[in-house]
C-alpha cells in the first residue's frame, strides 16, 4: 500500500512540473497567452539632415558654348574666365571673356555688325536674388558697330565686382545688340538684339 501511494505521489509532481513549464510570459508574441504580453520597443529612427542641391556652374569645365539667334542672325558665343572657379570668391575681381561670330540667313551678302554688348551680374542663392550689379557694357566706338560677320569676331573680357558674403552664385544676364544692313549695298539697318546667360557658384571662402 506504500509503494503504491510512493508512486502516484511521484506522478502528481512529474505532472505538476510539467504543467509549470513553457515560455516565460515576457517571450511570448503580442497578444499571445492568457495574460497578453508588452509591445515590442519602436526601432530608433534615423534622422537625416537636409543636404542642399550643388550649385549649378557653367562654366564648372572652364568654359562654355552657346548659339542665339536673333531675327536673321545666329550668334555662336564661347565664354570662359581666366580665374580658376576655386577663386571665384565674394570678394575677388572675377573675369568673364567670350568671343562671339555671326551668320545671317538667307545671307544675300549683308554684313552683321555688333552695336553694343551689355553683362548685368545678379548676384544670388537658396533664397533668390540679391540685388543686380552696375552693369557692364562695350558700346562700338565705330558707326554702324564691329563686324561680326563669319569670320570676323569679336571678343572681350567683362569683369564681376564684390557680391555679398552670402550669395553662392551669380548669374551673368547678356544683351547683344546687332545691326543688319536691308541690303548688300544700304546704307540703312535694321536691329536685332538677342539675350544669354550664364550661373556661375561663388566658391566659399575659407574660414
Amino acid at each position: 500500500m506504500m509503494r503504491r501511494w510512493a508512486t502516484a505521489a511521484a506522478m502528481t509532481v512529474t505532472a505538476v512540473a510539467l504543467v509549470g513549464c513553457g515560455p516565460a510570459p515576457w517571450n511570448l508574441p503580442s497578444g499571445g497567452g492568457d495574460g497578453g504580453s508588452a509591445d515590442p520597443a519602436p526601432s530608433p529612427s534615423v534622422s537625416r539632415s537636409a543636404v542642399p542641391p550643388p550649385v549649378p556652374n557653367d562654366l564648372s569645365s572652364g568654359s562654355t558654348e552657346r548659339q542665339v539667334t536673333a531675327g536673321a542672325v545666329t550668334a555662336s558665343l564661347n565664354y570662359w574666365s581666366d580665374l580658376s572657379m576655386d577663386r571665384w570668391s565674394a570678394t575677388a575681381l572675377k573675369p568673364v571673356s567670350l568671343s562671339l561670330v555671326t551668320t545671317v540667313s538667307p545671307d544675300d551678302g549683308q554684313r552683321v555688325y555688333l552695336q553694343k554688348a551689355t553683362m548685368i551680374a545678379v548676384p544670388g542663392n537658396a533664397e533668390g536674388d540679391l540685388g543686380p550689379l552696375e552693369p557692364s557694357a562695350d558700346q562700338s566706338a565705330t558707326n554702324p558697330g564691329y563686324l561680326v560677320l563669319a569670320p570676323y569676331s569679336y571678343s572681350q573680357t567683362f569683369y564681376v565686382g564684390e557680391v555679398p558674403p552670402e550669395a553662392t552664385y551669380v548669374t551673368l544676364r547678356f544683351t547683344y545688340d546687332f545691326l543688319v544692313q536691308t541690303t548688300p549695298t544700304s546704307s540703312e539697318y535694321a536691329k536685332q538684339t538677342a539675350s544669354d546667360s550664364l550661373t556661375v557658384a561663388i566658391a566659399a571662402q575659407a574660414e
